[in-house]
């Protein structure tokens, strides 16, 4: 199944609710004939000015470690942009590949929407 995802904002916060795998050689369905990976969507969103970004991670069925690259490589876009990126609701494989290659320790990872949502405007206020 190739990634799908929904674009969506709650209090200021982006998200994007992601379907299906993560992995090498799955591109998000981005229209008709287009392939638009997680990286450069991140890349994108950041760009317009949407620099709190919450992947949530519910519908992901797989993630390989390219797909553990593109959530890197999309955290790493999110900051040089100003912005910052979190995850949501990781299955228990997943969570487990995070916590295996110490990424749980680099992503703030939530199980709770609204606490998730919260974080970043408690973040921004501890910038201030």
């Amino acid at each position: 199944m190739t990634m799908q995802y929904a674009i969506r904002q709650n209090d200021g916060v982006t998200i994007l609710d992601l379907t299906g795998r993560l992995s090498l050689a799955e591109e998000m369905a981005f229209g008709p004939g287009s392939g638009v990976v997680l990286g450069e969507t991140i890349r994108e969103l950041a760009k317009k000015g949407q620099k709190n970004i919450l992947v949530n991670l519910a519908g992901v069925t797989y993630v390989d470690s390219s797909g553990i690259g593109q959530l890197t490589g999309g955290l790493a876009s999110a900051q040089r942009q100003g912005g910052s990126l979190k995850l949501l609701r990781p299955n228990a494989r997943v969570l487990n590949l995070l916590k295996m290659s110490k990424l749980d320790t680099v992503f703030e990872i939530s199980e709770d929407e609204a606490t998730a949502v919260a974080s970043f405007a408690k973040g921004a206020a501890a910038e201030g």
